[in-house]
């Protein structure tokens, strides 16, 4: 007995997900649910890390310091790029630039 997989009968799923079965579309479909709800997760904590950045470069004036402390950058750039590679350290650059600004 061989395995069969439902052939769509509509296009539309997998016209959007790039399918060619009911099944994979479907899979793909609540997949990408996941990575819609992963991504609004997301960028609510960088709008987080972006408010706490906010206080820290603020109190960091008000005492006479810089804006920016590069030695703490360079901690934040190895942390990404260790966690994740070369794109990593693109990640944490972008990450940065969203939180104190370009430099």
């Amino acid at each position: 007995m061989t395995a069969t997989t439902t052939e769509p009968t509509s296009t539309e799923p997998t016209e959007r997900t790039g399918a060619r079965t009911t099944e994979a579309a479907e899979l793909i479909t609540g997949a990408r649910e996941r990575i819609d709800a992963l991504d609004d997760r997301i960028i609510g904590l960088v709008q987080e890390r972006m408010a706490v950045s906010a206080v820290i470069q603020k109190e960091r004036i008000a005492s006479g310091g810089r804006r920016v402390n590069l030695s703490r950058e360079m901690e934040i750039l190895a942390t990404y790029r260790d966690a994740l590679g070369r794109p990593g350290t693109a990640l944490a650059m972008t990450l940065l630039e969203l939180c104190r600004g370009r430099i």
